[in-house]
Order: structure tokens, then C-alpha cells, then sequence
């Protein structure tokens, strides 16, 4: 638990074998976690022997797909927060100090991999992911209005439990491109969003989306595509009606204080080949 509020992490696995069991532990070794999901999608045999091994319950999602098994994961959790995460060894369990304070006031809590700072040598993030997820960001940033974006693959992220329903219920995409439309969903319904630098370290195996510079190009123009669609026809997204938005809300009516917008962290995924793609 933290901070009052129950806390639960997803981890879905397809080729994490030889790195999943230290990830579990690393977030049970927190000390503020009570629940860890693994959602088997298919995954590399031998996996569930590692999971056993550990505190970690786990679901199978026979559904191919990194957004089949989100979706399956935020299906089988009850907690107030929600940490989804890959097991790959490219994030760092502890960074999930650094998203957490950012849920007393946003919906959707982001890690950014993009900043320099925080991209460790060897990790699979050199200037072609960099600018092609920057550019991805900024366009968002320019059709929707929105506040500092600059990661829109980061597949380490906190939703609070709010969101849920309303994400199961509009997703679509069942692909890689999941975490880009989760976000994209937030934004049209106008959560509150918020990105934050986290480590990002190299992958222990090979990722079958950006290990290949042609897999990662096709899922790249397939995000841009949803980027577009939802900007030309957005979907019909239900707006939360949170105690906490109305706060919000009633903080910026005019007569009242209005609390600044944030700065350099300011208000704003997954390896997994895509269903319809070639299989990892």
C-alpha cells in the first residue's frame, strides 16, 4: 500500500524469461506493492516455472498482442493504483517512487525513456527511437493542444483504478500500439496526465518490435495513424465525473486561484508484435 492507496503491478510477458523473476522481486522488495500480476501471453516456455518462484500470482491471455494482455491485466486487478511495467530488465522497479507522488493529482502517470540524462549505455534507444518517438509527441502536442509530451512508447506507467472501466471499454487496439492509445483516450477525455523521466537500461534478450528496424518503422506509422484518426474522429469518450476533477475545475473559475502549469514534468509502448503483424 502506499500512501493510503492499495497498489498493484501488471507485468505481461511474452520473451521475458530470463528477466521476469528478478523484476518481481525487485517490486515486491519495495515494500508497497500487494498485488503482482503477470499476464502470460503466449510466453517462452519455462516462464511460468520463474514466475512460481516468486510472490507473483499469474493469468493467461491466450490472445496474441501486447494490448490483449494490458487489457486482460487491468481486467484482473482491484487496487486504487495500477503499475504496468514490462519485465524485460529495461526499467527500474524503484522509479515507481518517482510516479507516485504525481498520482495525488493526475489519472495517467507517464515514464519518459527520451531523456538523455536517463538512458543508460547499451540501451536500445538511440536517436532513431528518440526522434521518432519525439516526433510522435510533438504532433499530439500540436493537433490536440496538450501540455509537454516526448515518450509515446514508455511502457512504464501508473493509472489509477478510475480510468479502468472507461479504458476496457473504448480500447480497440489489442497491438503494440496500446500504450498509445491509452494515452490518446486520456487525453480525449481530458484525464489528467503527467510524463516523468525514468532509467532506462539495456534489454535483457531481443525485442521482437524495436530489435527490428523494420517492425519498429511499421509501428511507428501505425501510431501516427492513430494519432490521426483520433484527431479527425474521435471517439465518444465519457468524462469522469471525480471529486478531484472538480476541484480542479473549480480551482481555475475565474475570481479564484489558478495553480500554475507544471514545467519541465509537465501534464500530458510495449515490445509486443502487434496481432496482425509477424508473430515474435
Amino acid at each position: 500500500m502506499w500512501n493510503g492507496k492499495t497498489l498493484s503491478v501488471v507485468l505481461p510477458t511474452y520473451n521475458e524469461k530470463d528477466s521476469i523473476a528478478e523484476t518481481i522481486r525487485a517490486f515486491d522488495q519495495l515494500g508497497i506493492v500487494d498485488d503482482i500480476l503477470v499476464v502470460n501471453n503466449n510466453a517462452t516456455e519455462g516462464t511460468s516455472d520463474e514466475v512460481a518462484m516468486t510472490t507473483a500470482r499469474e493469468v493467461l491471455e491466450p490472445r496474441q498482442g501486447y494490448g490483449a494482455a494490458i487489457r486482460r491485466g487491468l481486467a484482473e486487478v482491484d487496487t486504487d493504483l495500477i503499475c504496468i511495467c514490462e519485465p524485460d530488465g529495461t526499467f527500474n522497479p524503484r522509479d515507481l517512487a518517482k510516479l507516485l507522488p504525481f498520482t495525488e493529482d493526475c489519472d495517467l502517470v507517464l515514464g519518459s525513456r527520451t531523456v538523455s540524462t536517463f538512458i543508460w549505455d547499451g540501451a536500445n534507444m538511440g536517436r532513431f527511437l528518440q526522434w521518432g518517438n519525439w516526433g510522435v509527441a510533438k504532433t499530439i502536442e500540436a493537433l490536440f493542444n496538450t501540455s509537454y509530451l516526448s515518450d509515446v512508447g514508455c511502457t512504464f506507467r501508473v493509472v489509477s483504478k478510475d480510468l479502468v472501466p472507461g479504458l476496457l471499454r473504448d480500447s480497440r487496439v489489442h497491438g503494440s500500439a496500446f500504450g498509445l492509445e491509452m494515452l490518446m483516450l486520456a487525453l480525449i477525455a481530458r484525464d489528467t496526465v503527467v510524463q516523468v523521466p525514468v532509467n532506462y537500461h539495456p534489454r535483457i534478450g531481443t525485442s521482437a518490435v524495436t530489435g527490428d528496424t523494420r517492425t519498429a518503422i511499421r509501428l511507428g506509422f501505425q501510431m501516427l495513424g492513430i494519432v490521426l484518426s483520433m484527431r479527425i474522429r474521435p471517439p465518444r469518450r465519457r468524462r469522469r465525473a471525480t471529486a478531484r476533477r472538480g476541484q480542479h475545475e473549480a480551482m481555475r473559475q475565474p475570481g479564484l486561484w489558478n495553480p500554475p502549469e507544471p514545467s519541465d514534468q509537465s501534464a500530458i509502448g510495449r515490445k509486443h508484435e502487434d496481432a496482425d503483424s509477424a508473430p515474435r
